[in-house]
Formats: structure tokens, sequence, C-alpha cells
């Protein structure tokens, strides 16, 4: 029998889900196959409605060996596992002759634990919780949770906290699950044969193909343990967060609060001497935290410094003490021992590795704005260490000894592909494999599919130049006088994407007194899945919000025709990392502006505009209230980060133009 073409696969699969093939999708799928097949690299960009996860899931069925697909949203994870995957396995099974298993794994945390839940929590601080699994009727909201999680423990077949649906606040699933590091492992532990977590790593062992997040990927990369199973090839969807993902999983962090619990829990396992070095430094590093002020330390202050050392030293002389301690009277002695190495030893190693300085890490303390009532407090600081860059990781972690695919909406910006690929430590195309440093690089390319959609009959890109330029800390009348008419003209149907969360929080107030008929959310004061349900439920509703806003809403359809971006999302001034990679740059003679804060600003405004235009009926506007879009010399670049929308600064066409698009709403609607 003659092996199966891929655009026969590729129809198949289609077909399966009720889609419509695309050439974009078929260029992707033929790009994809080639990539695998080839061991090489690609970056390909797929605007919404291609059908990008078919695009990569056919040829990786088709390869037959195992290929790993990492995502950064939970909803993408599901929407593979729970619909693509399925239905295309069975579509492809005639013609490939075989059934390519599938698998999802994620990090140990996501898992219920259950010897965390018959045992309980091995943490003086928490010990009482579990009485409550014994109580008639628990009253607390912890309490009832607990009971709903050891009766879902009885039912569920993957332990993983995704499927528990309603779920359960963080404090009640931290009783009930176990980080890599407080595991005692499969062979020590009584519950090693029905662990939910060693279950989902025997099936994805046995996977073609396995779905994962950003994170485990970057913590199998970083950490030099494998946590995921061998593979040649790997699949990185909604690519465009990577960087932030692995950086995130890089940073470290030491807090006073993280620290006394790494006290408390090795205090019972370690003798007086041990146990008192380590509560004299915990204390001196907390009296030092109580004054320390936001902001970057390129230099770590002397205080600090000798904090540090004093810190890890007890920590490590307290690691050392609690692997050769055995106390039979300690309940649940290896539990116990497990929790506070894992405490102590991320205590170390953070305190360790600023001590030791790297030109490579930036080190910044912060604290937490924290909200109540009319009055503002902080409510506490920590240090952190983050990496300047983690494209070397990138590149010597990720892109060896496997092909790698890159799929976004979003990877092209200011109309190429070099600024994504820089971040991940490529070339700029076309370079790698030349003489010098860049014969070190990985060889790839880009493509753009493009999208089924019209962008320039479909959307309009307004910005209001007539604005004044907005301020750091100023509030903008006019701003919110454009706003007001822009959401009037529109009947409503607004997202409203702003830089910070105090200017959305000051816009909805000042709108929801001068417009009451437009019912305003507003992010935070109801579960995001919550709001998104009640802003595309009532065309007249308004949605503002802020960061996960601008990635994580998908509304087509008359419910979404006004998408407002209040103003140009630079990093701000003073934020530690951003502002250290900008002067990295500056310093190695680039343009740490263009390089770093303006390709921030480019993806998110490509995330943010792509909010409108999501089935091939939509219509509407992206309004950005900031005129340097129009103005300033960078403009071009961001703009040409965008959909090809129709492009305007005509203030009375725009109104003109959502008229148009409310009354046509009205009248499907009605």
């Amino acid at each position: 029998m003659t092996k199966p073409s891929l655009p026969e696969l590729l129809h198949a699969a289609v077909e399966a889900v009720g889609g419509t093939e695309r050439p974009g999708q078929v260029t992707m799928a033929e790009s994809v196959a080639e990539a695998i097949d080839g061991g090489s690299h690609l970056l390909v960009q797929a605007g919404t409605g291609t059908g990008k996860s078919l695009g990569y899931l056919v040829p990786a069925l088709a390869h037959g060996e195992p290929v790993v697909v990492a995502t950064a949203t939970l909803a993408l994870q599901r929407q593979l596992v729970e619909r693509d995957l399925p239905r295309t396995v069975e579509a492809l099974h005639p013609l490939l002759r075989r059934r390519p298993q599938f698998a999802m794994l994620k990090g140990r945390s996501n898992y219920l634990c259950l010897h965390r839940l018959h045992e309980g929590v091995p943490q003086e601080a928490d010990e009482g919780l579990f009485d409550q699994f014994e109580a008639a009727a628990p009253t607390s909201k912890l309490g009832q949770d607990l009971l709903r999680l050891r009766d879902w423990s009885d039912e569920t077949e993957t332990g993983d906290r995704d499927d528990l649906t309603p779920g359960v606040s963080d404090r009640a699933w931290s009783q009930v699950s176990v980080s890599s590091r407080e595991c005692l492992g499969a062979s020590k532990c009584a519950y090693g044969a029905e662990c939910f977590a060693e279950s989902a790593r025997e099936r994805a062992k046995l996977a073609e193909v396995i779905v994962t997040n950003h994170a485990l990927l970057a913590i199998d990369a970083i950490e030099g343990a494998p946590v995921l199973p061998q593979h040649e090839v790997l699949i990185v969807d909604e690519a465009h967060e990577l960087v932030s993902r692995v950086t995130g999983v890089a940073t470290g962090e030491l807090s006073p609060g993280q620290v006394n619990r790494a006290v408390r829990r090795s205090a019972k396992l370690v003798n007086e001497k041990i146990a008192d070095q380590l509560q004299t430094a915990a204390e001196t590093f907390e009296r030092i935290m109580e004054l320390a002020l936001p902001g970057r330390l390129e230099e770590i202050p002397e205080d600090l410094g000798y904090a540090l050392l004093a810190l890890r030293d007890a920590a490590r002389n307290t690691i050392s003490a609690i692997g050769a301690t055995r106390d039979k009277s300690v309940q649940d002695e290896d539990a116990v021992r497990k929790q506070a190495l894992a405490a102590v030893e991320s205590v170390h190693d953070v305190a360790e590795r600023i001590t030791n300085g790297s030109e490579w890490d930036v080190v910044w303390y912060e604290r937490q704005d924290h909200r109540g009532g009319a009055a503002q407090r902080f409510s506490g600081a920590s240090l952190r260490v983050a990496p300047m860059s983690v494209s070397g990781l990138l590149r010597e972690k990720l892109f060896t000894d496997r092909s790698v695919v890159l799929a976004s909406a979003t990877l092209k910006l200011g109309g190429d592909f070099n600024g994504v690929g820089a971040s991940l430590g490529l070339a700029p195309e076309g370079i790698a494999g030349t003489e010098g440093e860049a014969e070190e690089l990985p060889v790839w390319k880009g493509i753009d599919v493009g999208s089924p959609f019209d962008y320039g009959k479909q959307g309009i890109l307004y910005v209001a130049k007539h604005l004044a330029r907005p301020s750091r800390d100023g509030t903008r009348g006019d701003m919110l006088d454009e706003l007001t008419e822009l959401i009037q003209a529109s009947g409503g149907r607004t997202l409203g994407l702003f830089s910070s969360m105090r200017a959305a929080q000051s816009a909805a107030e000042e709108l929801r007194s001068r417009i009451p008929e437009f019912p305003i959310l507003l992010q935070g004061e109801e579960t995001l899945g919550e709001l998104i349900k009640n802003f595309a439920a009532d065309p007249k509703t308004c949605l503002f919000g802020t960061l996960s806003l601008w990635q994580g809403v998908d509304v087509p359809g008359a419910g979404c025709q006004l998408v407002v971006m209040d103003k140009i999302p630079f990093p701000r001034p003073d934020d530690p990392l951003m502002s250290a990679r900008q002067k990295a740059v500056e310093d190695n003679g680039g343009n740490g502006f263009m390089a770093v804060a303006a390709t921030h600003a480019a993806l998110l405004m490509a995330q943010g505009a792509g909010r409108l235009v999501r089935a091939s009926g939509d219509r509407g506007v992206v309004a950005v209230l900031d005129p340097r879009l129009a103005t300033a010399r960078y403009g071009s670049y961001l703009k040409a980060s965008l959909p090809e929308f129709w492009y305007t600064t005509d203030r009375n066409q725009v109104r003109r133009s959502l008229a148009a698009i409310d009354a046509a709403a009205k009248q499907t609607e009605g």
C-alpha cells in the first residue's frame, strides 16, 4: 500500500474537525513536514483562522516518531487533547494504518498527590487542616474544598487539577499536591503504584505526540534532568510567549516569608546549634528586606551581601544535617524531611546564585502593591534574580539535536522574524552558517502563511493623532473623552486594553458615571472566564483590563467590534529586567529601545489587535489612543507588526464607521 500524501492526510483531518481547508494551512503543513524530515528549524506565522493546530499536528502524526508539542495556555492544551487530537487520530487511522497515541504531561504539582491527601501535610503551621475531613459539615471554604478533593480523588483518572470543575483555591490545592523536590519518589512512596504524576509520565513515554506547556519545556531544558520523553521533534505553539515563560522558570526569588518557612520546616530535624544559625541568618535577612526599596541592584550592598552569605552557609549546613537525620519519633519522617529539604535547598540555591554573582544575571528588590480601601500599602519585599537574556540558553538547550517548529499568530514584528529570532538565540535569517560567531547559530527559516481574513475590508486601524501624548502618571481627560465617544458610536461592544491596572480602574470608574447605559466589566472584579462570558453575552457591555486581556480574549461576532488600546504598551521605565536588557544592548552598540521596548510593545499590540477579527464575518475598529503611533519614528515599525487593517486618523470617519457597524449588528440581532 502506498504511503498517503500530506494533502490527503490534511484533507481527512480538516473534515474530521468540521473545518475548512485553507491555502495557508496547506503551506504550513508542507513546511512543517519539510522541517521535520530535514531536521531543520522553522518559524511560522499563521494568522487567526488559519487552522494552525492541524497545520502542525498532521505532519507530526504522520512522522511516526515521538513529537513534543508545547503550548502556553490551558485553553489550547485542552483543545488539542480533547478535540483536535482525538478527531485527527481517528480520521488518519485508515490512511496511516495505525492509531497514534497521544498524552498530556505537566509538572508534578499539577497532579493530586495521594500520599499528601491520605497522610496529611507534614508542616506544623498547617496541622489541623485535614481534621476538617472528619467534620460532618465543614463550614469553611477550605474545608469544603478539601472534602471535595477527597471525593474527587476516588473518581478522577488523571488527578490533573485542570480536570476538576469547578476548581479550588491555590491554598486548598497546595494541601494535596507536591513539587518535584518534595516528592518522595515512586519507589519510596506507599502510593507510588497509584501515583497520578507517575502514570502521566508513563503514558507520555508510550505516546507519539506529547502535549505539554512552556514551563515544563523550560524546566526540561534548564535543570539538566530530563522530565520529557526522548524526542527529535519539538513544536512550540503560542511561541511568542516562550521567552517570557522560560525567563519566569529561570528567575529565582527570596522573601522573608519563604526563608521563615524553611526555618520552621527544618527546625525539628536538626540540632539546636544549626537551627539557631539558620534562624539568625533569617532574622538578619528580614531586617534588611524591611528597608528595601524597589529597583535594580547593579551591585549587591555590603549588608545584603553579608546576609546572603550567612543565609547560604546556614542553609548548606542545614541541608547536610537533614540528610544525616533519622528520627522515628517524627511522624511520617520521610515526607517531613523531603519538604524541609525542598524549602532549605530553594533558599540556598538563590542565595548562592546571587552571592556568586554573574554579569548575565539581573538582581532587584521588588515590592508588591496591595490596595486596601482608599489607601495603598506595600505588602512585603522580595529579592529576585533573573537572566539578562535567555537567548543563549535556548540556543544551546532547545535547538540542539532536534528539529524545532515555532508557531504563532504573531512572530513577525516590524515586517520580519529577526526580532523574535534574536530573543530565541537565532541569527538574522539567512546569516546563520556564515563565518564568525554566526557559524555556531542554528540555521532556520521563517514563513508567514497569512490569514484567511481580509483585514483591509474587515477592520480599521484608527490612531487618535489629535490627542496629547500620554505622560507616565498624568490623568488623560482627552483620552477619556475620546473613549466615551467611541463607545457611544459603537453601541458598547468594546474591549478596552490598558497599559496598567490603575489606568483600567480609573477609566472604568469614570465611564461608569459618564455612560451608565453601557455596563463596564473590569478585570479583577470577577474571574476572567466569567468576565469574558458576560462580555460576549450582552452586546452593550464593555470589558476593561490589562495584560491577560491583550492575549486571552476570543469573542467572535458582534460582541466585540471595538478594541481600544489606551497607549503603546512599552515596558515601565523602572522595570529592572527590561531596563537592564535595554542597557545591555546599548552597551554593545545596538539600539536598546528598538530591540527591547519597541519589540515588547509590538508583540503586545499585535496580540491585542488580534482580538478584533476572530471570524470571517467580523467587522470592527482597533483604536489606539496614543498619537505616537502616527507621529513617532518607531510608529511605522509598530504598525508593520499589526494586521493590515485600513488605516485612518480621521476621528469623524471612524465614528461614522462604528455607527454603521453597530447598526448592521443590531439589524442582524433584531
